[in-house]
């Protein structure tokens, strides 16, 4: 699949196959993948947490009422930044940089088969903080990504539209 057609056919997926397993070297690409994203002066300011535990995957539903689909997910994958940098400075881009690495985690699970849904954690209130606790890190929780293989095919929802454009 090329990249443009990996980007057109990507969904937010709510409804997984259960009793999937994902290999962990399928898990391992994707994490790649999203460690490959750029960042701001090279910080890579993420940590990952993957999830695989059943009882913790219902925690994660009761820290985010948008997280429904982790009942039949095959798992979840927390990313985390860090706004200090790797040089001891603040790096002001860690959102953005966190970012591209959920995008190209998530254009990674499409291309191996899998269907992904990109659940916000930061800064929506406690819950990036509840996350905190739950996974024990003093990491910023931005997101929960749910990973499995897709029980449905939702149409496409993004289009291009020339009203945002703005040509100088």
């Amino acid at each position: 699949m090329n990249t443009l057609d990996a980007i057109r056919n990507r969904r937010s997926i709510r409804r997984y196959r259960k009793g999937i397993d994902i290999p962990a070297e399928d898990i391992k690409t994707m994490l790649e993948a999203a460690m490959l994203a750029p960042s701001a002066r090279n910080c890579r300011p993420w940590e990952f947490t993957v999830i695989k535990n059943r009882d913790i995957m219902g925690k994660i539903m009761d820290i985010s009422p948008y997280t429904k689909m982790m009942e039949t997910a095959s798992l979840a994958i927390v990313v985390c930044g860090r706004p200090e940098g790797k040089d001891g400075q603040n790096n002001d881009f860690w959102q953005q940089d966190c970012g591209a690495a959920i995008e190209n985690l998530l254009l990674a699970a499409l291309e191996l088969g899998y269907g992904t849904c990109w659940c916000g954690l930061y800064p929506s209130g406690d819950r990036y903080k509840l996350m905190q606790e739950l996974i024990d890190t003093d990491a910023i929780p931005m997101a929960v990504i749910a990973v499995g293989e897709a029980d449905e095919k939702p149409e496409r929802r993004g289009f291009y539209d020339e009203t945002k454009v703005r040509w100088i």
